[in-house]
């Protein structure tokens, strides 16, 4: 059993090294203890998103509603012959994550499915769901049973996730809208995209961005450093799309490149070294 179970926190480490540079850089900095954790609900949430954001020639209701009773079958028999399914309900059970955590995530999923544009109200739930309750999710993981500081820091932890979210709203406005038809700012027209409106989300991120910082410094040791990369990388991300105009954010996608994220990473090292996170 135990050989079964390292080849599905394995499954769950290759499909976040495949999608995702920065997270990956982000989870190496972790202490062990807390890799194959976040790894495997890395796992889970990119391969849910997958099935509503990729598989189109496909039914993705069907496939998300399986995905779902998959879940919380496997959660409830803790066992499961899916390597991604079977990881994160290891670390659901064990580290005790509120299934309404999942719930949230699962739904806003399924809002991919059926809803184009948002307006505040489906926004908040929609950030939630999709970002801020993933980033609970690992928060649970990090506290290691410490409900206090769980509690304390549930709203910097919803920040960090929402601030996450939102950049890459921006970021992938392209494809958001011209391939899957979405918009998810509310009021927000992507055909007469104004810089007026680019700096209101802008200023929105950077408070999200602020509090966060606030609870990143309060974490425990051995998560600090990881979620301090993941964050400055996001927010070197962040300060390259301040830079660029409204209408050219329509045009491309912005990235990071490797070399910088390297850099940024040694930066973080050098941080915490000096004790300033």
């Amino acid at each position: 059993m135990n050989l079964f179970d390292e080849t599905c926190f394995e499954c769950s480490k290759l499909i976040t090294e495949k999608y995702s540079t920065s997270f990956s850089l982000g989870i190496r900095a972790f202490e062990k203890r807390f890799q194959y954790p976040v790894y495997a609900i890395y796992g889970f949430v990119r391969y849910a998103d997958e099935i509503v954001d990729t598989f189109f020639d496909h039914d993705q209701r069907q496939l998300i509603d399986d995905f779902t009773e998959e879940t919380f079958k496997a959660i409830r028999a803790g066992i499961s012959t899916n390597p991604i399914l079977q990881a994160f309900q290891q670390v659901v059970n064990h580290y005790g994550i509120d299934h309404e955590l999942i719930e949230a995530f699962l739904n806003s999923m399924k809002m991919d499915l059926d809803k184009t544009t948002y307006d505040n109200g489906g926004y908040q739930v929609y950030i939630y769901g999709s970002a801020e309750v993933v980033g609970l999710m690992c928060l649970r993981v990090f506290s290691e049973n410490n409900t206090e500081l769980y509690n304390q820091l549930v709203p910097k932890a919803r920040s960090l996730g929402a601030a996450f979210q939102k950049i890459n709203f921006l970021r992938d406005i392209k494809s958001d809208y011209e391939e899957r038809g979405r918009t998810y700012f509310p009021g927000v027209d992507f055909t007469n995209f104004t810089s007026v409106e680019k700096s209101l989300i802008e200023a929105d991120i950077k408070k999200d961005f602020d509090d966060a910082l606030e609870g990143i410094k309060l974490l425990p040791q051995g998560s600090r450093l990881g979620v301090y990369v993941a964050y400055v990388y996001y927010l070197q991300l962040f300060k390259k799309i301040r830079r660029i105009p409204a209408h050219v954010i329509q045009q491309k996608r912005v990235r990071v490149s490797d070399s910088v994220k390297m850099g940024l990473y040694f930066k973080a090292l050098l941080h915490r070294k000096m004790n300033m996170i």
